[in-house]
């Protein structure tokens, strides 16, 4: 299992990681921005995930893709 986050303070909602891995990430409805799909929250917290170790490759690519550096992938 792998940690994934995402810095929601600083992301713009650009769309650039639900486009590459939207296993994993999506749009939050309510402002915009980026979140962990709601399947892989941890503990209700939307920036916040845990991802099997087949969607790490995904993950990694999509936060070599975020323009403002947002996600975390660990």
């Amino acid at each position: 299992m792998a940690k994934v986050s995402v810095e929601r303070d600083v992301c713009i909602g650009c769309g650039a990681c639900w486009g590459t891995c939207p296993e994993v990430f999506e749009q939050n409805a309510d402002d915009g921005l980026s979140q962990i799909a709601a399947s892989l929250q941890v503990d209700g917290e939307l920036g916040e995930g845990q991802i099997e170790e087949n969607l790490e490759g995904c993950a990694r690519q999509a936060a070599d893709g975020c323009p403002v550096s947002a996600i975390i992938v660990e």
